[in-house]
């Protein structure tokens, strides 16, 4: 029987829309926006007969249904409670690290008499992280977002977990980060207050295990970025210095480590990651789609960063260059912002002015005010400087050999991007053949024209050359974490199997 007071945590995906590749370097920033798709983890007691078990499920997908038992002396210990159960690396790593870390913070007693309950974990994630394009189909509904509309939330995907087909969201860093703070909140280990602000002691140790516990779990100490949007939200990033999590990089450490709480505290100083606080400007939305055509991430990196330590001179030029309009990039965006919140109502006026042309009509009216000449100024700026950044990233894919946008995205970014209304784009993080971003004018007041957004989702639905199937994302305003009450979150009782 499961038992009430559940605790629920949820984490965005994210979207780097400036910063693909430099950002593995800590020299170099990028600009990455948190996306409204969440990952949920429901954390409850669950009484069983015999043994205590942590369950966890994953009702999206098929058999995804994973068992563990835990011991607690002389160290923790997570292992499959029989022989006949499956695992889940990422699940299996962050039980045991965030059991490892509680038994740290709260005692080996404490952490027991919450174990000794049993735990039912159960983990979903909203439906654009994943392709419904079968849905769709299923349905008769033709590829637009107001058809995603009509798939029920949390829709099981109807094959197991390693054959789904992602859209790049950043599903597992957002899994990873719900599942580690919903345990670290469950254990007592941080307090509900973690999730009031979005800098405290709490929410940055939250940051802390769930990078090192995403690393662990993909091998490698990545750039860490779709983690930290998971946990503070839309912000201009620079990474952390790799080296503070080599002495745990491996499953054995994990088991024996007495200083995971020293390594891991916020107080440790060699956490020098940068958070900068950054969101998209007001009245204009950023739209997704997921292309028909998937990319392999890694191989695209390695062939990059193999390309860059073999043209060491050449490739830190350009990287330079790309940086330059990346913080271009950020400074104009933010500059919107600041000019919407010195003088809203011209702001608006010229954003509904711009969303009815093409960019280069932007600033040609002599009848624009002055204030309002500033505003379509700087939205033009947004633009060229978005059509550089893509120049040089494919400049980089073809000297490095590697499709960062391929000739096929690049027909389709061209077109969409020609549109009225519609800011920029380009390809997102590594890039390749899976997905693009636009940033369109959002105007309060559409009429007479219907917005930039509506006449994108009929383009992407009609284009021919390859199918582009809209996500329904926008940014979220979330700021990262969050804290959900069970029943106000459409779908999620019923996903998760609740009475």
């Amino acid at each position: 029987m499961i038992q009430s007071q559940p605790t629920v945590v949820s984490a965005p995906g994210k979207v780097l829309v400036a910063g693909g590749y430099l950002v593995l370097d800590p020299a170099y920033s990028g600009i990455v926006v948190s996306a409204s798709p969440r990952f949920y983890t429901v954390v409850q007691g669950f009484s069983s007969l015999g043994e205590p078990v942590i369950q966890v499920r994953s009702p999206q997908f098929r058999d995804a249904v994973w068992s563990y038992s835990v011991k607690l002396q002389p160290a923790v210990v997570v292992e499959a409670s029989s022989q006949n159960s499956s695992t889940n690396k990422f699940v299996k790593l962050a039980l045991q690290s965030t059991i490892s870390l509680a038994c740290q913070v709260r005692g080996t007693d404490a952490v027991s008499e919450i174990l000794a309950r049993g735990l039912d974990i159960v983990i979903v994630g909203d439906n654009d992280f994943y392709s419904q394009r079968a849905q769709l189909e299923s349905k008769g509904l033709p590829r637009s977002v107001q058809s995603l509309s009509q798939i029920r939330p949390f829709c099981p995907q109807g094959v197991p977990l390693s054959e789904v087909h992602k859209t790049g969201m950043g599903s597992s860093a957002a899994l990873i980060t719900s599942l580690v703070s919903s345990l670290l909140l469950h254990f007592g280990v941080i307090p509900t207050s973690a999730f009031d602000d979005h800098d405290n002691e709490h929410r940055h140790l939250t940051h802390n295990v769930s990078q090192f516990v995403h690393c662990l779990a993909q091998g490698k100490v990545g750039s860490g970025f779709d983690v930290s949007a998971a946990v503070f939200g839309s912000h201009i990033y620079t990474r952390f210095d790799p080296a503070v999590l080599k002495d745990l990089m491996s499953e054995e450490t994990v088991h024996a480590s007495q200083s995971l709480l020293n390594i891991l505290s916020p107080s440790n100083k060699a956490w020098n990651h940068r958070v900068q606080p950054f969101s998209l400007p007001p009245l204009t939305r950023l739209m997704l789609a997921d292309v028909d055509a998937g990319s392999d991430t890694p191989s695209l990196v390695g062939k990059v960063l193999q390309w860059r330590k073999e043209n060491s001179v050449k490739a830190e030029a350009l990287w330079n260059e790309i940086d330059q309009q990346n913080q271009s990039l950020a400074k104009a965006l933010l500059q919107l912002t600041d000019l919407h919140s010195r003088d809203p109502e011209n702001y608006s006026r010229a954003l509904k002015y711009i969303s009815s042309l093409q960019p280069l009509q932007w600033t040609a009216d002599p009848s624009l005010s002055r204030e309002e000449t500033d505003v379509a100024e700087t939205f033009y700026r947004v633009h060229q400087v978005t059509e550089a950044i893509r120049q040089k990233m494919r400049e980089m894919g073809n000297l490095a050999g590697v499709p960062i946008e391929p000739r096929e995205q690049t027909a389709l970014l061209d077109e969409c991007i020609s549109q009225a209304g519609v800011i920029g784009g380009g390809v997102p993080g590594a890039g390749g053949y899976d997905a693009i971003w636009l940033l369109v004018c959002a105007p309060e007041d559409r009429n007479p024209d219907p917005w930039p957004f509506e006449k994108i989702d009929y383009f992407w639905m009609n284009y021919q050359p390859v199918q582009v199937s809209p996500l329904s994302a926008v940014e979220s305003k979330g700021k990262g974490l969050r804290l959900e009450e069970l029943n106000e979150v459409k779908g999620l009782k019923e996903a998760i199997g609740a009475d």
